[in-house]
């Protein structure tokens, strides 16, 4: 809304003229902006009672002088590795640059889209599409630190929050950049369904590999193979024992593993492995809400095998995204990649859509359209 204050003689006899008058104006635009915020700290599996809708007022002027640009939010990207940022956290841990902790009642920055409304900052101009940090938010301020601004290129914009997002890139270099694959090599991709692991089984068939992953349901092991192009995939909750499971799909060894589980799955996935096998670690999805299911591959196996085992976070490879983006809108041009989006409408949606991630109710990216362009 549009708040005007203004002052003007109180004399009845400036009548309906008081306007051209020497009258002071002060126009300020501001909104009720609304956020997503936790109650307190979640130290187990989230639930939607753990969050909360909470309003600020918010100015869309910028202040003569600033750098800073206000945004409307318009799709925000839902993660799971969010909620470490909302555990109680040890000193190490808020030490951590990538594990920055959110405390009640805060704003959530998180990656997405938007819309310049208003702009301080000579790089970014109003209505400027930009990608970048923003917040689960109707409005973000930013100084453009981690903020880019965007052509879409014709494609939806929901596109370059998941797959020419961070999302893709994060797919691309972990399997081009940590895996170094070679064509006709056996790789294995668990949680295959989800925003990453579908573009690294796409990147590996594209390649000329062969692709085995896993996921959760009947409906998401028929997508995986029918309209993805899998080679095979299990449902890993119809099966009792892991190892044998992936001795059984690979008879001859696994070459690359990508990893967004961790716990049993990596330790399955270690024991398969071939002498200089790969493994990217990507996320831990089961060790994020359940402490007691670590990781414990085999160490002599690593050892005597010589595999080599790697966590890496995207933000290390931004050099790599030109590369990622050219190659990915080939595939996308030409028909080869198929995107998988998962959108729900409404800031409000955000919490049952962040908690639903935990239950392992989305296929493909996660994404909330937040308000239209």
């Amino acid at each position: 809304m549009a708040r005007i204050e203004s002052k003007r003689p109180s004399s009845p006899l400036y009548g309906p003229y008081w306007l051209n008058l020497s009258v002071s104006f002060k126009l300020v635009m501001e909104v009720t902006n609304k956020y997503i915020a936790i109650k307190a700290q979640i130290d187990g599996k989230p639930q939607e009672s753990d969050f909360e809708v909470k309003t600020e007022p918010f100015s869309l002027s910028v202040k003569p002088g600033s750098n800073d640009i206000i945004i409307k939010n318009l799709y925000v990207s839902i993660d799971p590795y969010q909620i470490n940022r909302m555990k109680t956290m040890s000193a190490s841990q808020k030490a951590s640059e990538f594990s920055v902790g959110i405390s009640p009642g805060q704003v959530i920055d998180a990656y997405g889209l938007g819309k310049v409304v208003a702009s301080g900052n000579p790089k970014f101009e109003k209505d400027d599409y930009v990608v970048g940090l923003i917040s689960w938010g109707e409005y973000s301020i930013s100084q453009g630190f981690i903020l880019s601004k965007l052509d879409p290129m014709g494609f939806p914009l929901s596109y370059h929050v998941g797959l020419l997002g961070l999302s893709g890139l994060t797919a691309y270099v972990g399997f081009f950049e940590i895996c170094k694959p070679k064509k006709g090599e056996k790789v294995f991709v668990s949680a295959a369904s989800g925003s990453v692991g579908n573009l690294v089984g796409q990147y590996a068939k594209h390649f000329g590999c062969y692709v085995v992953g896993c996921a959760g349901s009947p409906n998401k092991v028929k997508l995986l193979k029918e309209e993805l192009g899998f080679d095979e995939v299990f449902n890993y909750k119809e099966e009792n024992d892991l190892n044998s499971t992936l001795r059984r799909y690979f008879p001859d060894g696994i070459d690359i593993y990508f990893d967004n589980v961790g716990g049993e799955m990596l330790e399955a996935a270690v024991s398969n492995m071939n002498s200089h096998g790969r493994v990217a670690l990507c996320g831990i999805i089961s060790e994020y809400i359940n402490t007691e299911k670590r990781a414990t591959p085999d160490l002599l196996t690593v050892i005597y095998k010589r595999i080599t085992i790697q966590g890496f976070l995207s933000g290390d490879y931004m050099h790599m995204f030109p590369e990622f983006v050219t190659t990915t809108i080939d595939h996308l041009r030409t028909g080869k990649m198929h995107v998988l989006e998962d959108v729900s409408i409404g800031l409000e949606s955000v919490p049952s859509a962040f908690v639903g991630l935990f239950r392992g109710d989305n296929v493909g990216k996660r994404i909330v359209q937040v308000s239209q362009d």
